[in-house]
């Protein structure tokens, strides 16, 4: 796996260094606003106790909701893969959206127009201000990976990360088998 830039779209993989950082071990991390002044994503590997319905009971719906990060935990956010139903989203990068209009949304979950595969909700974000993304990647915190998922709203949230380790190789592979807790091994 080659080094690649910081850009939208691209997924963020925590390193195993990072093993201590609650809030983002073993997470990857969709980024959804790269620019020089900020930088946005959402945890694509941390399921919630919670679905849709649970959050909002006027929206029939058990869509299971995630941990966005840990940045405004209280709100809703959500990432798509279907525009042409969700007038205002705006294009992150190869057919994946964020946001767009909730009262739309509303709709199409109550009338089960949308499947659990074309959406993804999150509590919170995960957000890094001027040059912060830059020095975290600076200290091995994450490593940049493609999105080369065919659709990466239905992957299996266990072994997401895993996976983009054993791609990534070398002594990566060691670690992506590696017990989530050392003190059980």
């Amino acid at each position: 796996m080659k080094n690649l830039k910081l850009n939208k779209g691209k997924l963020l993989i925590a390193e195993p260094a990072i093993l201590n950082d609650s809030a983002f071990n073993r997470t990857i991390v969709l980024l959804t606003e790269h620019t020089s002044s900020n930088s946005v994503g959402f945890i694509l590997n941390r399921p919630l106790d919670y679905t849709i319905n649970d959050l909002l009971p006027e929206i029939d719906c058990n869509f299971p909701v995630y941990q966005g990060g840990p940045v405004e935990q209280d709100n809703l956010y959500f990432v798509h893969k279907v525009p042409q139903l969700l007038p205002d989203s705006i294009e992150v990068a190869n057919g994946i959206f964020w946001g767009g209009s909730f009262e739309c949304l509303k709709d199409l979950l109550n009338t089960d127009t949308l499947k659990a595969s074309d959406i993804r909700f999150f509590l919170g974000y995960s957000g890094w201000e001027k040059e912060q993304l830059d020095q975290e990647m600076n200290q091995n915190s994450w490593f940049v990976g493609d999105n080369d998922f065919e659709n990466i709203f239905s992957m299996d949230d266990e072994s997401l990360w895993k996976n983009k380790l054993l791609q990534k190789g070398g002594n990566y592979k060691l670690w992506a088998n590696a017990p989530n807790d050392f003190n059980l091994n």
